[in-house]
């Protein structure tokens, strides 16, 4: 057996959103995120009801490392959705997010958890950066607030 010090790395964001909870949890699902998030596109999704519940399970990425994800939490009272994200001899990642109500809308607590399995997956995490991070979560806040207001996907500058 091998005992390794982990690498790992945590990020955490809290997203401002124009929607209530309500408007917005529903949108954290594999198949609905397709609506509004650039280059969504899972490959598989088992699902007893079609969309996001405890238990659902999909692929997504190229052939040759597809990540394959599982909701380990999915409490639409309280808003909260969380994955275990694998992708093999890579990386490990736990993501969390959690909805608050507030005055404008929704707070959106968002934390991604990478753990390094292989060689490959420390340098996944040592460039899963404070600055790349924030930069991706607020392309995904600005991908939703606008199909939130519009009901219509942001198409990207070419």
């Amino acid at each position: 057996m091998k005992i390794v010090k982990p690498s790992r790395v945590k990020r955490d964001y809290v997203q401002t959103l124009i929607g209530t909870p309500e408007a917005v949890f529903p949108l954290l699902c594999p198949v609905r995120e397709a609506e509004w998030v650039n280059g969504w596109d899972p490959d598989l999704v088992i699902s007893q009801s079609g969309l996001a519940e405890l238990g659902c399970i999909f692929t997504i990425g190229p052939s040759d490392v597809k990540s394959i994800w599982i909701v380990t939490t999915y409490d639409p009272l309280n808003f909260k959705i969380s994955f275990l994200k694998v992708t093999p001899a890579e990386t490990v990642a736990v993501i969390d997010i959690e909805l608050e109500r507030s005055s404008g809308g929704t707070l959106a607590h968002i934390s991604y958890q990478y753990t390094a399995i292989s060689a490959k997956g420390v340098t996944f995490v040592e460039n899963f950066t404070e600055e790349y991070y924030d930069s991706f979560m607020k392309e995904w806040e600005n991908e939703c607030n606008h199909y939130l207001i519009t009901g219509k996907k942001l198409i990207p500058n070419l």
